[in-house]
């Protein structure tokens, strides 16, 4: 296994890890509205680099209250980038339209998996050289299966405990205004987890799509309690955009767990509460 690398590289941290050791570069390309994704890599990405489909290979099957991208098994996960050429001894830098909100999902569980992984920061906006047309070839692999390691991960149940538990931190990463109730494009109900409190994934990044300095990221975070909370979990729309909050967390320090079914599946059971407005309730 190679030595481990950042959550976050910049373009010429990425230059300097092509030179030292085999990088394969992944397109994780998505949107809600269907506006990003392989279509968009195809007409141009960063060379070499291979797309990696969201809704194939980083999901799975699921009930409804599993949400929107259930985890996929170890092994359709193992499979689906084997098929890619992406083996288990090489390092994988990831990155979408923007900061991360997509490419974290394929970043934060390579990582779990104890695979060197980071986002290119900044995403596409950030690379300086030309793009390449079509789809990059990697010979397949044979990839292992390794199993989700079971603490990194929470289901609803956890989540409600934790959300009750002074000690602990439960983080809504979708925007405000869903948060709040506001609006609800695509879930079925509006609101959030009661306890839960809010940071948005794009407040994690400045105007040009990458990290703020670690000062800012810091300010953001800091009142939320999470540096001082026994456990945090996170939690978004369906489980992509969080793990974007988890990987600004490991780079401050302050690892979590993913809620995966996230609030596509909480809303779907009508068992669960809902909080609404800006306190978490």
């Amino acid at each position: 296994m190679p030595d481990p690398i950042p959550p976050v590289v910049d373009a010429d941290t990425l230059a300097r890890l092509q030179a030292d050791r085999e990088v394969v570069l992944a397109d994780v390309r998505w949107s809600l509205d269907g506006s990003e994704g392989e279509a968009t890599y195809l007409a141009g990405h960063l060379p070499g680099a291979v797309f990696v489909d969201l809704a194939t290979i980083l999901s799975g099957p699921g009930a409804p209250t599993d949400g929107r991208h259930p985890l996929p098994d170890a092994a359709r996960f193992a499979a689906g980038l084997g098929g890619l050429g992406i083996g288990e001894d090489v390092t994988v830098v990831a990155y979408d339209q923007s900061g991360g909100a997509s490419a974290g999902r394929l970043v934060w569980l390579l990582r779990v998996l104890g695979q060197p992984a980071a986002l290119l920061d900044g995403g596409l906006r950030a690379w300086r050289g030309p793009l390449e047309p079509g789809a990059a070839r990697r010979l397949p692999v044979t990839r292992q299966v390794v199993p989700w390691p079971a603490a990194r991960f929470a289901d609803a149940d956890e989540v409600a405990r934790l959300a009750r538990d002074p000690a602990a931190v439960v983080v809504d990463a979708r925007a405000a205004a869903r948060y709040r109730g506001e609006v609800e494009p695509i879930d079925p109900r509006a609101g959030h987890v009661p306890g839960a409190v809010n940071v948005p994934v794009d407040d994690n990044l400045a105007a040009d799509g990458r990290l703020h300095d670690e000062d800012a990221l810091l300010a953001r975070w800091q009142p939320t309690g999470v540096f001082a909370a026994d456990e945090v979990v996170a939690y978004c729309g369906s489980g992509v955009n969080a793990a974007l909050d988890l990987l600004v967390l490991e780079h401050l320090g302050r690892p979590g767990m993913l809620y995966v079914g996230s609030w596509s599946g909480w809303s779907a059971d009508p068992d669960r509460p809902a909080a609404t407005g800006t306190e978490p309730g």
